[in-house]
């Protein structure tokens, strides 16, 4: 067989390879020049080679399943509309020989030291422009040039924090630079996840052993950034476009795996010209920022007046010198397509060589030799707008191949708009193996290469990265929104690489966060959680009481039944829907308040919720009601059990443990006082007292306590009255009342209006007696909790 991993293993390596080796590119990783195995590579073909099909497919699943059980996805955009795809892991990572790396990374350091001269003198001299190494329009005419910070050196001395290049590796087999990404490099987060799917792949081979870790790399900038802080009690935030962001669950990913705060603009304020957190507690100071949105977002006062995400004044805040950002604001010029033209001799004016690892060739046309340059050699080359930063390759990029373009349609062109306009010499990618169909397959390559600041100033290069590999055999097709895949990057080393983690090289105590700085957003989305999920329990139980009852019901017009039916109004739900629209809607709101906070959300809870979703909105489509819906209505409340369990019960008993479980406890004093009035009224027809018992989930608990048939008194006092009952609305505002209490809202010992609301609720149903709670009482109760709620909002969201 040509394409197949054989059983035979006399000949499987050979078949392996043959196909391989006849449609690699001109340069590829794993063959050299020569068609020799690299040595990197011999242990890994070896195993591919002498592994089963069926064996390799297996493993092949096994990191798949990791990525879906851990969450990690890409947002795709179609035609406008964005959806979650699964991540689209190629299970063969890149292997780079540890000498060929040490190369590579001494190349990228030395280049990064370019870029922050760059940036200090674009943002301080301009000397680069005022002696002509630069032209003017290439800086001023850049979007990403911001005028407003024109003299604002950074408090920390340095522009560039952490950055990240594009490379490729071209024919003649070395290594280019395609692109720099200064703003807001991506993929860090995804690199990690990456590199643990990867590693389950291939966890029972031994192959991962002499790779090196990724650890000490993020363990060097998470010290560098808390090293920036002027005060240590102080946190870290990473500030976040939000969960629309194609990149969002990297943000919540590397939030959490570094112990900083994931942020939104609305999170944070200026007061005095510094930079606050808004929190439970009143505004805090922050001071240092990794920004992972972009700066012309960042704040609408000074920049972009239309951004929704920004933070108004923060300008103002950085002009001060009250918050380190990282990377600087405005450092996204070095992206510049253009400036890549100019690279190679400001660093040989600087140094007096060349660079160890130069650029693709551009050609900045506002010169006319490049111009020229251009005109003869158009064929061979891409022409783009100049101050593009896009990635090469990337959808909507709207660099064009001179090869489509006639000479007078360039011709005019470049004659309409030369400073604008860039080309660069087309791009020949080296392949490395991908498995497609069964087979092994050469595919085109770009790596992505981080680099992070250490607390010495220098630079730290992560041993490994983040590789885009084409879907077919095309250069064009790398990009993930083209179908393209992503690889982990092993650097191999010479023998077993030393175990590596997070904690501090000393061995010292890690230093415990302090409560008080859960940012007020957090909060409200964790309140609302608990809301919805108690909401969707609720809804739940009565849309299985409702099912279970039809399908014992003689009658389906039963007076019982048609009462049921009425109570599905409280929540906007209509008893005739199987799963109710409102259950899916309410649901959905639940995956939104979570995925606000995915930094404070665990991975095993985010799948259950997202299952539980899923379950709701895909029924059966011959589901009949009576037992079958009221059998998937235990599912579901199983499920829903589960994710509770998960969530509030193993949450860390901090700040926010307490908004979910306030949440809940409202919406369930909510729920169970319009329950108890529908039910317990008069004229409730014969059953409805074990039906608002057991949308309580106390049946039980009422043959434990009362040895009558269920009675209206006794059902009132163990659903309303009873402080020892879970479900019962004294011990929501008895847990409400703990809450509130830790949290505080008191001013110099003084009870505040929230305190004050809970104790009038808690006293005026300690005192009354069962006969007393008549449903006009309890529907002013109902009204009493939801005003009760709104003054929780008022009080400590927003």
């Amino acid at each position: 067989m040509t394409h197949q991993i054989q059983d035979d293993h006399g000949d499987a390596l050979g078949a392996l390879l043959h196909s391989y080796a006849r449609a690699r590119g001109a340069a590829d990783e794993l063959l050299d020049a020569d068609a020799a195995i690299r040595p990197a590579w011999e242990p890994m073909i070896a195993h591919l080679s002498r592994t089963a099909p069926e064996k390799l497919g297996q493993d092949f699943l096994r990191g798949d399943q990791y990525l879906r059980d851990a969450g990690v996805f890409f947002r795709h955009y179609d035609e406008g509309a964005a959806s979650e795809r699964d991540w689209p892991l190629s299970h063969i990572p890149v292997l780079l020989d540890q000498a060929e790396f040490a190369h590579i990374s001494a190349s990228l350091v030395e280049r990064a030291d370019l870029l922050e001269w760059v940036a200090a003198d674009l943002y301080g001299e301009n000397s680069l422009v005022k002696v002509g190494h630069l032209p003017p329009e290439l800086v001023a005419g850049n979007p990403e040039w911001l005028r407003p910070l024109v003299g604002v050196q950074p408090p920390s001395g340095h522009y560039l924090h952490f950055v990240a290049f594009e490379i490729g590796r071209g024919p003649d087999g070395r290594w280019w630079v395609l692109s720099d990404r200064t703003d807001t490099p991506a993929g860090a987060g995804f690199a990690i996840e990456n590199r643990v799917a990867t590693t389950r792949v291939f966890s029972d081979t031994g192959l991962t052993a002499n790779i090196l870790k990724l650890a000490p790399f993020f363990r060097a900038f998470r010290d560098h950034l808390y090293g920036l802080r002027t005060d240590s009690t102080r946190r870290i935030g990473l500030l976040s476009s939000g969960p629309k962001t194609e990149t969002y669950f990297e943000h919540a990913y590397i939030a959490r795996y570094l112990g900083m705060l994931l942020l939104e603009g609305e999170d944070l304020a200026t007061e005095g010209g510094r930079l606050m957190l808004r929190t439970v507690a009143g505004l805090r100071p922050i001071e240092v920022l990794w920004r992972r949105m972009d700066a012309a977002q960042a704040d609408p006062l000074e920049l972009d007046a239309g951004s929704q995400q920004g933070v108004p004044g923060l300008l103002e805040a950085v002009r001060g010198g009250h918050v380190r950002t990282v990377n600087a604001l405005g450092t996204g010029i070095l992206q510049s397509r253009a400036l890549l033209a100019f690279l190679p001799s400001l660093h040989r004016r600087l140094h007096g060589r060349g660079l160890s690892m130069p650029n693709v060739a551009t050609w900045w046309c506002g010169e006319e030799a490049a111009r020229t340059r251009v005109m003869q050699n158009a064929r061979h080359m891409t022409v783009g707008p100049a101050h593009s930063t896009r990635l090469p390759f990337d959808p909507g990029d709207e660099a064009v191949a001179g090869a489509t373009l006639d000479p007078a349609t360039l011709a005019a062109r470049l004659d309409a708009d030369p400073g604008g306009t860039v080309a660069q010499e087309i791009v020949t990618l080296s392949t490395t193996p991908a498995f497609a169909d069964g087979a092994l397959v050469p595919r085109p390559m770009t790596l992505r290469v981080f680099l992070a600041r250490t607390e010495t100033g220098g630079w730290q290069v992560m041993p490994g990265g983040y590789a885009r590999i084409g879907r077919t055999a095309e250069a064009t097709a790398v990009a993930m929104q083209q179908g393209g895949r992503v690889a982990d990057v092993w650097v191999v080393g010479d023998g077993p690489a030393p175990s590596e983690t997070m904690l501090p090289d000393t061995g010292a105590q890690p230093a415990r966060s302090k409560s008080g700085t859960l940012p007020s957003r957090a909060s409200e989305n964790l309140y609302w959680l608990g809301r919805y999920i108690e909401r969707a329990e609720s809804l739940i139980r009565l849309v299985r009481a409702y099912h279970t009852r039809l399908a014992e019901a003689a009658d389906p017009g039963a007076p019982l039944l048609r009462h049921v039916a009425t109570h599905f109004a409280a929540y906007g739900a209509d008893s005739a829907e199987r799963v109710p629209g409102a259950l899916i809607e309410t649901l959905g709101s639940a995956i939104t308040s979570a995925s606000r906070i995915r930094d404070r959300f665990s991975t095993d809870g985010w799948i259950v919720l997202n299952e539980l979703h899923r379950a709701a909105r895909n029924p059966d489509p011959a589901l009949a009601p009576g037992d079958p819906t009221a059998r998937l209505m235990g599912a579901l409340l199983r499920q829903l059990a589960g994710f509770s369990g998960l969530v509030r019960e193993n949450m860390y008993r901090f700040t926010g443990w307490r908004f979910l479980s306030m949440g809940r406890a409202v919406e369930r004093a909510s729920t169970m006082s319009a329950a108890l009035a529908h039910f317990t009224g008069e004229g409730a027809p014969e059953g409805s007292f074990d039906l608002a018992l057991e949308l309580g989930d106390s049946a039980m608990s009422y043959r434990r306590l009362f040895s009558v048939a269920t009675a209206r008194d006794s059902t009132v006092h163990l659903l309303a009255l009873d402080p020892r009952n879970p479900r019962s609305i004294l011990y929501q505002l008895d847990e409400i009342s703990d809450h509130v209490a830790v949290i505080g809202n008191a001013d110099e010992g003084e009870m505040g209006p929230l305190n004050k609301a809970v104790l009038r609720l808690r006293t005026d149903l300690r005192v009354r007696e069962a006969g007393a709670v008549d449903t006009a009482t309890l529907l002013t109760l109902r009204d009493s909790v939801d005003a009760l709620a709104a003054l929780v909002s008022a009080t400590h969201l927003r």
